[in-house]
């Protein structure tokens, strides 16, 4: 399925960039937030192109996944269990919080599926606030960390 140019732009690289936070901040990573969100939009990048080819749909989920898996490994210094679970923890979080938001915005606005797909306004606004509770869970976690370690 192709993302329009200002999807990517309004919920792609927003979205991913999320999904980086999270991870970073389950792997204990510090946040540098210009590599945050040069990798947040480096997979926004990986994902638009992955939805260029006629794949099924949530494969590029699981391949933006081993992405964040490699990226997550290399910063880690190769830790790959930890990688691993903060790569999925992280994707684990976005799936949960959109199918979440989807379903709720679907219920008191009578969208239908073909409503989100077909209106990309819509699209871009329903698919805003699982990114900041994306956001918010990562600063939740952060501050339970940084106030455990000191």
């Amino acid at each position: 399925m192709r993302i329009p140019l200002i999807a990517l732009l309004l919920q792609g690289i927003p979205e991913q960039t999320a999904i980086v936070t999270l991870a970073f901040v389950i792997a204990g990573i510090p946040l540098k937030w210009n590599r945050v969100l040069l990798i947040g939009i480096f997979l926004a990048f990986c994902a638009y192109v992955i939805r260029l080819f006629p794949i099924l749909f949530g494969i590029h989920t699981i391949l933006l996944l081993f992405v964040l898996f490699i990226i997550l490994s290399w910063f880690t210094k190769g830790d790959i269990g930890l990688s691993f679970i903060a790569s999925s923890a992280s994707i684990l979080g976005l799936v949960i919080f959109e199918f979440s938001c989807m379903s709720l915005f679907m219920l008191i606005f009578g969208f239908t599926p073909e409503n989100l797909f077909n209106d990309l306004v819509i699209r871009i606004v329903v698919g805003e606030p699982h990114v900041f509770l994306l956001y918010i869970s990562a600063f939740l976690l952060n501050r339970l960390y940084l106030t455990r370690v000191a």
